[in-house]
């Protein structure tokens, strides 16, 4: 039996199995329709040109989660950013662990998705925006249709959480092969800010394929910024889809970091539904082996003076492949916009292979937008003269490399997150870079 078949005939059980109403059960109803009638995305779909599924749909996977509450913090501790207080909302196997989580707050509501789905406001914003996006997304709609936990994080108005969230989903391999369906939900009112850093992590060498999905909201004059820290085991895939909606003068920065798994695809999509936005797309992917990440992107402007920003670095080795495939659209009445859009790439290895397509949609006449592409090997005369001033050429080359990546770190808001990624770039790269940031 295929895994959509498989799904397909699960979906009743699953239904049986969860206590939602009945406005809630009509939307997943409606979404399971859509994943029956779309499937699983194909090379034949042209934003899936460059990444085939077929390798991470044909295990059989366990859909049924239990969770585990023999895992202690010390077995898990290094996933977790642990030199800054933080609050923490942990998941393992895709069920809610109040024994490694932390959600003592003062105003701010950082709770569950199946609370959450009791508040008359949320049910209406899933409908309105399952109505948006997921009637032609069968991944999203997939998740929809199978979601059941997942971190709901309510910011009201004119308040700034005073210490990031942390979101980790942990996978624990019990069952011989695993799929998951996170969903979380960001929801910051007008002035509100908060930081929040997501991780998604295999505890084991099983198969775990995850379908997340992460909705972010943003009302007028808040400020979100997310961290999404992807360095997971070899037999993991991960589909991260994240629709972001802003209002006038929000800004929402997403910095995404790939270094690990056996296949990433990460849908990134912004809506900017007021004027004055400012949207912030960077990432760094190091991978290695036989590794593929996929960043698709897009930018919809719909109206005017607003900008967006996309900055992605790539650096790829041994026979890994990488794909970006970032649009921007501008509507007609999305005058006074400022695009910016750039992905560039290093390939270490001949055998590596990075397919980049910037993509620009403009209705609009007076705008400014840009996009760029560059795909190359490291400067030689830059290694030589490194090496001629004593540095190795091991270490010099990892230190052109992560200069090449630093302008996206430079971005990042949390000091400790940002000596932690330095850290895990360093580890990658297989060198220690002795000096401070």
């Amino acid at each position: 039996m295929s895994l959509k078949d498989k799904l397909l005939s699960s979906y009743l059980t699953f239904q049986e199995n969860t206590s939602f109403d009945n406005s809630i059960l009509d939307i997943k109803d409606q979404a399971i329709k859509v994943f029956e009638t779309e499937g699983f995305p194909s090379k034949k779909d042209e934003n899936w040109k460059y990444t085939s599924l077929n390798s991470v749909t044909k295990p059989d996977y366990s859909l049924a989660a239990t969770g585990d509450d023999a895992i202690e913090f010390k077995d898990v501790k290094q996933y977790f950013l642990n030199d800054i207080d933080t609050f923490k909302i942990v998941f393992i196997d895709g069920v809610y662990s109040s024994y490694l989580s932390e959600t003592t707050h003062d105003g701010v509501d950082v709770c569950l998705l199946s609370s959450a789905l009791t508040k008359p406001k949320f049910k209406q914003v899933i409908d309105v925006y399952f109505n948006k996006i997921a009637k032609n997304e069968s991944l999203t709609a997939l998740n929809t249709a199978f979601a059941k936990e997942g971190a709901y994080i309510y910011v009201p108005k004119s308040m700034a959480v005073n210490k990031p969230i942390q979101i980790v989903h942990l996978s624990t391999g019990n069952e011989a092969n695993l799929m998951l369906q996170p969903r979380n939900l960001i929801v910051a009112e007008e002035n509100a800010e908060v930081q929040v850093i997501e991780r998604h992590q295999s505890l084991s060498s099983n198969a775990v394929f995850t379908n997340s999905v992460t909705e972010i909201y943003a009302g007028k004059h808040a400020r979100v910024d997310y961290y999404k820290i992807q360095n997971d085991k070899e037999n993991a895939s991960l589909i991260d889809n994240s629709h972001i909606d802003q209002q006038e003068s929000s800004e929402v920065s997403v910095h995404t970091f790939s270094f690990g798994g056996k296949l990433t695809r990460n849908n990134l999509n912004y809506y900017q539904n007021g004027e004055h936005i400012n949207s912030i797309l960077k990432g760094v992917t190091i991978i290695e082996d036989k590794q593929h990440v996929d960043h698709n992107t897009l930018v919809h402007h719909k109206q005017p003076n607003c900008e967006s920003h996309q900055d992605y670095k790539g650096i790829f080795d041994d026979k890994s492949t990488g794909v970006f495939n970032g649009k921007v659209v501008v509507d007609a009445i999305a005058q006074k916009i400022n695009a910016y859009q750039s992905n560039n790439n290093i390939l270490v290895s001949d055998k590596a292979s990075i397919n980049s397509k910037p993509q620009l949609e403009i209705f609009a006449d007076d705008v400014r937008c840009s996009h760029g592409c560059t795909i190359g090997q490291l400067d030689e005369d830059a290694l030589f003269y490194m090496r001629t001033r004593g540095i190795g050429k091991k270490e010099g080359r990892a230190l052109l490399m992560y200069a090449f990546a630093n302008n996206v770190l430079e971005s990042v808001k949390i000091p400790q997150l940002k000596a932690r990624i330095t850290n895990l770039i360093a580890e990658k790269l297989g060198v220690n870079i002795g000096f401070d940031l």
